[in-house]
C-alpha cells in the first residue's frame, strides 16, 4: 500500500481539532521514541488520552508538513531537522529566488 502525500492539507470532516500542547505531545514522543514506532503503539504511549481520529489529524498533518514519514510497514520516522533549515536559511548561497 503507497500512502498518496497531497500538496496541500485538506482535512475533511473533523469533528475536534487538535490544540497545540497535543500536536507538541505526540511531536515530542515521536522524537524521543528509541525505536521507531508503529500509529497504534505510538497512540498507546502518549502521556494524555487523545481521540484515536484527533491523533489521526495530528499525523497527517506532521507527515504533510515534513516533520515525520510513514513508511510501508507504518512505522513512523521523525525526517525534521531544525538546524538544516536555519542553515538553509541563514546562508544566502542556499536561497533561491523565482
Amino acid at each position: 500500500m503507497v500512502r498518496k502525500i497531497t500538496s496541500e492539507f485538506k482535512p475533511e470532516n473533523i469533528l475536534r481539532y487538535p490544540r497545540l500542547d497535543t500536536v507538541l505531545m505526540v511531536e515530542k514522543k515521536i522524537r524521543t521514541a528509541k525505536e521507531y514506532p508503529t500509529k497504534a503503539k505510538l497512540w498507546k504511549s502518549l502521556p494524555k488520552k487523545t481521540m484515536y481520529q484527533t491523533f489521526n489529524l495530528i499525523l497527517d498533518y506532521l507527515e504533510y508538513s515534513g516533520k515525520i514519514h510513514i513508511d510501508k510497514d507504518n512505522k513512523i520516522v521523525w525526517i525534521w531537522d531544525p538546524n538544516t533549515v536555519k542553515e538553509y536559511l541563514t546562508n544566502k548561497n542556499h536561497l533561491v529566488v523565482a
